[in-house]
């Protein structure tokens, strides 16, 4: 073997590594193109899939070529083809692994998809994907899977023992999801008082992100076990129940009749509030202060209780105030005799 077929055998190692990357460039133009009339399509997954590799393939067909144009005699011969045969099954593994992962990305961020697109899922899917890489480069090397696999299950029982808290949280978490009562997007309230949107579900914590923008971490075998409020089942709409009080000298009627106006305007006006729900007015009680009711309205979130509450309670005032109708603040009411005893004259 000399320097010139050496030199001759790169350049042919090269130029099949070009030429698949002129290939990738093509097919991705190609699939780029293509994605443009087909909106929607799966075409960018492949897209994306194949970023690298027809030139990495291009370059191992090369020295396959280049291996046999050499005639390299055993055992390096043998240990050479073994070796490009192992980077061919890790090419393979690699474009396989992004299709994986990208199809379960996409099936989980579909509209109709009736799985949530948490992180434990992906993890999953991607933990598989190298384990059955890993059980292929084994095969490829020679190396038996049968006892792996023996010592494998052994092993993991001992790993088991150990990672109990891990898989409980682990398991809980697909519990969780499988249930489907807790989801990413979904308002909830914890049984300590926390509350908060759903961020996302891993393979140990659930994340919580409350109003004030802090994030909750929650171990899922917790979660679990505790008692959660979902303000998002079984529909993300909701009542809004708002108390009042009127003075005892109020005409109820009219009170009722203004009361409702305002509602209905809220309705109508307020971004958040659902248009198609009629307000309703319950009068409830005889306070000590005045006539106590509640007003009924309804909102698309549970986040939009905020703005909703807060321009129904604005409005309202001004109208009160238009309409000459008392909002009482508490006071006490004494009835009865007043007696005062003077002491004697010159004491």
């Amino acid at each position: 073997m000399t320097w010139g077929r050496v030199l001759i055998g790169i350049l042919v190692v090269a130029a099949a590594g070009a030429a698949g990357w002129i290939l990738e460039q093509g097919v991705r133009w190609s699939l780029h193109r293509l994605l443009r009339r087909l909106e929607g399509s799966w075409v960018e997954l492949f897209h994306k899939a194949l970023q690298g590799l027809l030139a990495a393939t291009g370059a191992l067909v090369g020295m396959l070529w280049l291996l046999e144009w050499l005639a390299i005699g055993d055992p390096w011969r043998r240990r050479v083809h073994q070796v490009l045969l192992l980077l061919g099954v890790l090419l393979g593994a690699v474009f396989i692994y992004r299709i994986a992962v990208g199809t379960v990305k996409k099936l989980l961020h579909e509209p109709e998809s009736r799985i949530p697109a948490v992180s434990i899922i992906t993890n999953l899917v991607r933990l598989g994907a190298l384990l059955v890489a890993a059980l292929v480069v084994l095969q490829v090397l020679g190396i038996p899977i049968t006892p792996a696999l023996t010592a494998l299950g052994i092993g993991g029982l001992a790993v088991a023992l150990a990672l109990q808290d891990t898989l409980s949280n682990l398991f809980a978490g697909l519990q969780i999801l499988a249930a489907r009562q807790i989801r990413p997007g979904d308002f909830v309230r914890l049984d300590n008082g926390e509350e908060g949107m759903v961020q996302d579900i891993n393979w140990r914590n659930t994340l919580v992100v409350t109003l004030a923008g802090n994030t909750v971490i929650i171990p899922n075998s917790r979660l679990a076990s505790t008692v959660v409020l979902n303000y998002q089942l079984p529909q993300p709409s909701l009542a809004l129940v708002i108390p009042v009080q009127v003075s005892y000298a109020s005409d109820l009627e009219r009170v009722e009749r203004v009361t409702l106006e305002v509602a209905r305007e809220i309705q109508q006006t307020v971004e958040g509030a659902v248009r198609e729900f009629e307000p309703l007015v319950f009068y409830r009680e005889f306070a000590e202060s005045g006539i106590n009711f509640v007003v009924v309205l309804r909102v698309e979130i549970f986040g939009r209780i905020g703005p909703v509450r807060h321009e129904f309670i604005k409005r309202l005032h001004r109208r009160y105030r238009e309409e000459g109708i008392e909002i009482p603040f508490p006071h006490r009411h004494l009835v009865g005799s007043l007696s005062v005893q003077l002491p004697p004259r010159g004491a």
